[in-house]
Order: C-alpha cells, then sequence, then structure tokens
C-alpha cells in the first residue's frame, strides 16, 4: 500500500545551527492512520511537521504525498489540500467565526453559498452550534472554543491530511482531554490521516495508532502504544513511557492518603 505521507532520509538545517534540525529521518504514514511524533524540546518533531507540508524545505531526501514527489508540486497549493492547526490557532480577530473557518474555501473560489453550508456544517461538527457561534469574534470566545475554531477552519476545504502541531497543549486539562477525544473521533469518521506532534507521552499513547520517538533530529523508534510500553528501545523511550506510569502511581498513592 503507498503511504499517504511518506519521508525518505530528510535533512535539514538552520542558519547558524551547530548541527542539523533534522537528519536521516525515514517515515510512512498509512492512509486513515493517526500517528504521532513525540519528543524532547529540540528533538526535531516541528521542524518534520513543517516539513511535510514544505514550510520548510530539506537540503536532502525526498517527501511523497500519495506517492507523488512533493517537490514536484506547487507548495501554495500542496499547503491547501492539508489542514494545518496550531496551539496558538492564530484566528484572524477582524474576522468572524464564520469567516475564519471559510478563509480557504474563499481563496479557493468556492461559492458564498457552498462555503455558507460548509462552515454551518463544520461548526456542528466541533460542537459549536452555528446560529450561537457563527457570528461571534474570536475575543468573545474561550480558549477552547477558538481552538475548535481552527479545528474547524483546518479542515474546511475537505483535507485528507491533518497536521497538528501541540494543538492542545494550551488548554485546561479538562477542555484539553474533551478536544483530544473529539479530533479523534473527527479523525475517524472522516477518514483522515494526521501527524500530531506532542511532547505529552500520555496523549500519544490514548491518540495515536503508531507513535514515533525523536531525538537530535531523527527517529530512534517507531510503533504501536503496546509495542513502545513492552518494548522500548533506549533509556529515552522508557523514560517517556514511565512518566505515565509515575503519574499513575503518584494519584493511586495520593487518593489512598485522602480515603476516609
Amino acid at each position: 500500500m503507498t503511504a499517504m505521507i511518506a519521508l525518505d532520509r530528510i535533512a535539514m538545517s538552520y542558519p547558524g545551527a551547530g548541527s542539523p534540525a533534522v537528519h536521516d529521518l525515514t517515515m510512512d504514514v498509512p492512509r486513515g492512520q493517526f500517528f504521532v511524533l513525540i519528543g524532547e524540546s529540540g528533538s526535531g518533531k516541528t521542524t518534520a511537521l513543517h516539513i511535510i507540508n514544505r514550510l520548510l524545505e530539506p537540503s536532502a531526501g525526498q517527501i511523497r504525498i500519495d506517492g507523488v514527489d512533493a517537490g514536484t508540486m506547487d507548495p501554495v497549493a500542496l499547503r491547501r489540500g492539508m489542514g494545518f492547526v496550531f496551539q496558538a490557532v492564530g484566528l484572524f480577530p477582524h474576522m468572524s467565526v464564520a469567516e475564519n473557518v471559510g478563509v480557504t474555501p474563499r481563496l479557493l473560489g468556492w461559492p458564498a453559498p457552498t462555503i455558507a453550508a460548509r462552515v454551518d456544517e463544520l461548526l456542528e461538527l466541533v460542537h459549536l452550534p452555528p446560529g450561537q457561534y457563527r457570528d461571534r469574534s474570536p475575543a468573545a470566545l474561550s480558549g477552547g472554543q477558538r481552538q475548535r475554531v481552527g479545528l474547524a477552519r483546518a479542515l474546511a476545504a475537505r483535507p485528507a491530511i491533518m497536521l497538528m502541531d501541540e494543538p492542545f497543549g494550551a488548554l485546561d486539562p479538562l477542555t484539553r482531554d474533551e478536544l483530544a477525544e473529539d479530533y479523534r473521533a473527527i479523525h475517524d469518521a472522516l477518514g483522515l490521516t494526521t501527524v500530531l506532534v506532542t511532547h505529552d507521552m500520555t496523549e500519544a499513547l490514548l491518540l495515536g495508532d503508531r507513535i514515533a520517538v525523536m531525538r537530535d533530529g531523527t527517529i530512534v523508534q517507531s510503533g504501536a502504544p503496546r509495542e513502545l510500553l513492552d518494548r522500548p528501545a533506549d533509556n529515552l523511550v522508557r523514560k517517556l513511557i514511565d512518566t505515565p506510569r509515575r503519574r499513575t502511581l503518584r494519584l493511586a498513592e495520593v487518593m489512598r492518603e485522602a480515603a476516609p
């Protein structure tokens, strides 16, 4: 089966940096998979995400999207065919919720009635009733609501691929868990191919079909959550895996101490 996203021996360096941001980076993401990139700060995971849609250009290697060399594709058209959700959301403050969600369809020249219908459809999908939220400004929304609008905007042009860079990291724990679960359901319902960057191993284990652990610009282990739990490749992977376990044990201890 042709991978929906394939990076083959990718290398890329930032100007003036002493070492490459990514090197010998190879990964395949099959169509429909929820793929998670995790690693410590500076491991190269966000750089890898930006290379997929050519926000950053590699100095070596090849990117293929659904079997096509991405280097032969117009980068603007490539990006418009992918959804991208950032931690900071980046809604346009002078636009209403509906105008924010409809940005890409307008750029693509969709008819106004089609855009309006798509906006309402997506607001329903992300649990923001259109009649209540369509005309609001981003300033009138909570952080979780703004992130839901950002998700709707990323889905507006019906992309097959979704790229997500710490999309839930700035939210409070309850909102974060709720939105993460809602997005996983959307991923499954729409048959999306998702690449999520996170530093939270609990989030990776709960959401991902496959997890790739990055260190120093390359992948040190990739596999299903159970594979990483059962057979961590090295001390870094073991440390990441042990974090949710330690939290679970500490929580159990606190609950025992608080019991009457």
